[in-house]
């Protein structure tokens, strides 16, 4: 069982994904314990000649949550390298907004033609993916040069939403807010 919850939680995708784990091996109590950069309950797994189930700590029930990397995407699965300029608008009363993303010379001009084209605008966060499909190349002498993609706000809750994954996307990137 040991091994199986070890290979979960290292083979899984958004694992490799994530900041570097460390693996700490107790060999003098016969325990062994994983660290990651998920956020939930340690396991712990005593060896033994018997199997037995793991134990967690005396806290029931266990809610564990797995935290992705927010990320843009154009291809699914193919994670933008470029970080993008981005402007946002907010109407008046608060109802709706509009985002437009722009990226200089994106990475997505360079594997486009082993993985296929572009099929939208994709945020990815661990809420789950916005997704718009209102994206515009402009080229330079025959060459694509940059991407827009532009991501509309209908309600008060899809402004919400999206503050939430910029939020998320900022912090994981290094951007910061600059109001006009």
């Amino acid at each position: 069982m040991a091994a199986v919850m070890k290979a979960l939680a290292v083979g899984s995708p958004v694992s490799a994904r994530a900041q570097p784990r460390k693996y700490i091996a107790g060999a003098a109590s016969q325990q062994q314990s994983l660290q990651s950069s998920f956020n939930g309950v340690s396991l712990q797994c005593r060896r033994s000649s018997q199997p037995r189930p793991c134990s967690t700590p005396r806290s029931s029930p266990v809610q564990v949550v797995m935290m992705a990397k927010p990320s843009i995407q154009f291809i699914q699965g193919t994670d933008e390298q470029t970080i993008p300029d981005v402007r946002l608008t907010k109407s008046r009363d608060g109802t709706n907004g509009v985002a437009i993303f722009t990226f200089e010379q994106p990475s997505v001009f360079d594997s486009s033609a082993e993985l296929g084209d572009i099929t939208g605008f994709y945020m990815i966060d661990e809420e789950g993916v916005l997704q718009s499909v209102d994206v515009s190349t402009k080229f330079v002498n025959g060459k694509p040069a940059r991407i827009e993609a532009k991501y509309v706000m209908r309600t008060p809750r899809d402004w919400d939403r999206f503050m939430r994954f910029m939020e998320r996307y900022s912090q994981a990137n290094g951007l910061q807010f600059v109001k006009n």
